[in-house]
């Protein structure tokens, strides 16, 4: 095999599994809540956001690592990892063992993503990355939308500890092929100091920015206790900046924002994550819940269509988007998956399979039409050296605006269904609250959709916005050189 297809189809593997372990654990956690010793509410959701949590805070500095010591050596490590905690998480006896080996699953997963576009990128000529991030990026969403199926297969048939045992044999797989069969191609950074003030204060600001989020959506916090967290967060983050201005090797290289294809995709693609990052756990919510009580199983089939959409557009949008360029296929896959979410912002008590397919159809269509091109265009943009970085910016963006999209949810949902009665539904026993009201809950998950469609719709226009501004001082270069 062409060597090209052996870094595509392994790297698509290790983004396929990592993105595919979040929503295959979102549908057993329920399950997992009744069956685990110590679970509570906030311990079945911090099995999932602790996971986010920690990709997000590590991604871009694993970037910079890979870009020291090797971008191919760090992947391999990462899929070893993620296996090895795939493995323990499936022996885990209580609340805590089970969130802790996660952290280390999430730190495989971190390795995968922060390497992944950037090995094809390398592995492929221009005329064909676009194609080829197509095919391995699409996997980062489809592995989302297939793991609420695939979970739901196991969680209902064989018990939800093969929701990690299943990752085990692929994972041992595909770190051997990795070791001998990828290579660097790549030149290495000859600086090998780390910027660890960046590091630290990057890390700590968005750290202290989720929890402060996450925290108060699920259990609660004084104001004065949340205002005090967001800015800390903000200090941090003005801090870090200070120390990226100044350091000769930075962590966060904030010079690539001066290119506008570089800012516009980065905005762009956090304002996506942020709008569709709470599709999954609502639709839980929606389908398990006292609503539809369906099993996970059930939930998982009714998402069928979002996932094969995604699937199909995916690798056809990166294709187009070689010959005619990313901004309209960009433009487009955010309007279609901004229709669909207007659609199910319309949703009654019930719904039937049939009347899900279109609104899933345009918003699974919709992400594959817009996430090759905008990610091909992201990497482009960039210098080869710096590539490790580029790709970590843009995939920290993802999961930062996916972690957020969780906890902003439950904050919205607060507004016409009781918290109490929202940890309630996802931890399971929302069938048994008599305070349940079934108008209020299904007026939550309209504003959460309705909300959606609007950050979409916000992405067009600063997209747009970015790309009229750059048309315009185009046309004030001067249109001849002097002899």
């Amino acid at each position: 095999m062409e060597y090209k297809w052996v870094a595509l189809s392994n790297t698509t593997i290790g983004v396929l599994m990592a993105s595919l372990d979040i929503n295959i654990v979102l549908i057993a956690l329920p399950t997992i809540g009744k069956d685990l010793s110590g679970m509570n509410a906030f311990n079945v959701l911090w099995v999932i956001l602790g996971y986010q949590l920690v990709i997000a805070s590590v991604l871009v500095n694993f970037g910079r690592l890979s870009d020291i010591f090797g971008r191919v050596r760090l992947y391999t490590i990462g899929f070893a990892l993620f296996t090895i905690g795939s493995a323990l998480c499936g022996f885990s006896l209580n609340a805590d063992q089970l969130i802790s080996f996660r952290i280390i699953q999430a730190t495989g997963a971190a390795f995968l993503f922060s390497n992944s576009a950037a090995i094809i990128t390398d592995a492929f000529p221009i005329n064909e990355r676009g194609k080829a991030l197509g095919i391995n990026q699409i996997s980062i969403v489809a592995g989302s939308v297939t793991g609420l199926i695939l979970g739901g297969a196991l969680t209902t048939i064989v018990g939800w500890r093969w929701i990690f045992w299943v990752n085990v044999p692929i994972g041992i797989f595909a770190s051997t092929w990795s070791f001998f069969k990828l290579r660097e191609l790549s030149a290495l950074s000859t600086d090998h100091r780390l910027d660890v003030g960046g590091n630290l204060s990057f890390a700590s600001a968005l750290l202290l920015l989720l929890l402060a989020i996450t925290i108060n959506a699920i259990i609660g916090l004084p104001i004065y206790a949340t205002a005090s967290m967001v800015i800390g967060a903000l200090a941090l983050l003005g801090i870090f900046v200070l120390i990226e201005r100044k350091s000769p090797n930075p962590m966060f290289d904030l010079s690539l924002f001066r290119n506008r294809i570089f800012n516009a995709g980065n905005m762009t693609i956090f304002l996506n994550s942020l709008s569709r990052g709470s599709f999954s756990l609502v639709m839980v919510f929606y389908l398990q819940g006292p609503l539809m009580n369906l099993t996970p199983l059930e939930a998982g089939i009714f998402l069928i269509p979002m996932s094969i959409s995604l699937s199909i557009m995916g690798p056809i949008s990166g294709s187009i988007s070689d010959r005619i360029g990313f901004k309209k296929p960009v433009i487009t896959g955010l309007l279609v998956s901004a229709a669909g979410f207007v659609i199910m912002a319309n949703i009654g008590a019930r719904i039937t399979e049939i009347q899900m397919i279109l609104p899933l159809v345009l918003i699974g269509g919709g992400m594959g039409i817009f996430a090759s091109p905008n990610r091909s265009s992201i990497m482009n943009a960039v210098p080869g050296p710096r590539r490790g970085v580029a790709s970590g910016i843009s995939s920290t963006l993802v999961n930062v605006g996916n972690t957020m999209s969780i906890g902003l949810a439950f904050l919205f949902m607060e507004f016409a269904t009781p918290k109490s009665v929202l940890d309630g539904i996802f931890a399971g026993t929302g069938s048994t609250l008599k305070t349940f009201s079934a108008n209020s809950f299904v007026d939550s998950v309209h504003l959460v959709f309705y909300i959606s469609a609007a950050l979409l719709l916000i992405s067009i226009l600063i997209y747009l916005a970015i790309s009229v501004r750059k048309r315009i001082e185009n046309q004030k270069l001067p249109t001849h050189t002097k002899a």
